[in-house]
């Protein structure tokens, strides 16, 4: 069953662009429009979509509030940025506020697909340089908060390989780069999850959230 998809973005031709890339494809199906973030949570309750695609700067409230929101009455619901803000002000807060993906404007069409279809498992998609800085934060942070822990037990080349995570390189990438075996990789990337005490990229978020890395 293909994922219901709702468009939020203020300007028509951005979702008409939207709708000319996604409905080729057989697993997503847009079941609605929305031109601001009220528009947007009216029509989450009407049409229950499985999805949210949405910009930040919306005409009433903000994509930040509207997906706060939007995960308060439909946690189900997933909710990824595509937005014209780099910045870590905006992507900071619109992860706090529950989104799974976070896409930027200027990105290829291969890279929304990839967004959206991570979201539709479940899981989270943030663009690589974005990633990078999320990820690069949250050693400083915790590094700075909690020295004696070490990054929680992390070898250097574990942190090598999140690193290469962060910038968004498959395991064969990473196999590549450093020389090692795509199944050395995998397993530094086991290692990583659990010396974190996580389980999926969606978890390294919220992780980074609750410990107050992310402030909304």
């Amino acid at each position: 069953m293909p994922s219901r998809l709702l468009l939020v973005d203020d300007h028509a031709v951005v979702r008409s662009g939207l709708r000319m890339l996604l409905e080729p494809e057989a697993d997503f199906e847009i079941v609605g429009e929305a031109g601001s973030g009220r528009e947007a949570l009216r029509a989450v309750a009407e049409m229950r979509p499985d999805i949210v695609l949405m910009d930040i700067g919306l005409p009433d409230i903000s994509g930040i509030e509207a997906a706060a929101e939007i995960k308060r009455l439909r946690p189900e619901t997933a909710i990824v940025a595509l937005t014209i803000h780099e910045d870590e002000e905006y992507f900071f807060k619109m992860l706090a506020a529950g989104a799974s993906g976070y896409v930027p404007k200027r990105a290829a069409p291969e890279e929304l697909l990839t967004a959206l279809r991570a979201a539709a498992t479940g899981e989270v998609y943030l663009y690589p340089s974005l990633a990078k800085l999320l990820v690069t934060d949250y050693l400083a942070q915790d590094s700075a908060a909690r020295p004696a822990e070490a990054l929680d037990g992390l070898t250097d080349r574990e942190r090598t390989v999140l690193a290469h995570l962060a910038d968004g390189a498959s395991n064969g990438e990473i196999a590549e780069t450093l020389s090692i075996s795509p199944k050395t990789v995998a397993r530094h990337r086991e290692n990583i999850m659990r010396k974190l005490g996580l389980h999926s990229r969606t978890e390294l978020v919220k992780y980074a959230i609750r410990k107050g890395i992310i402030q909304a």
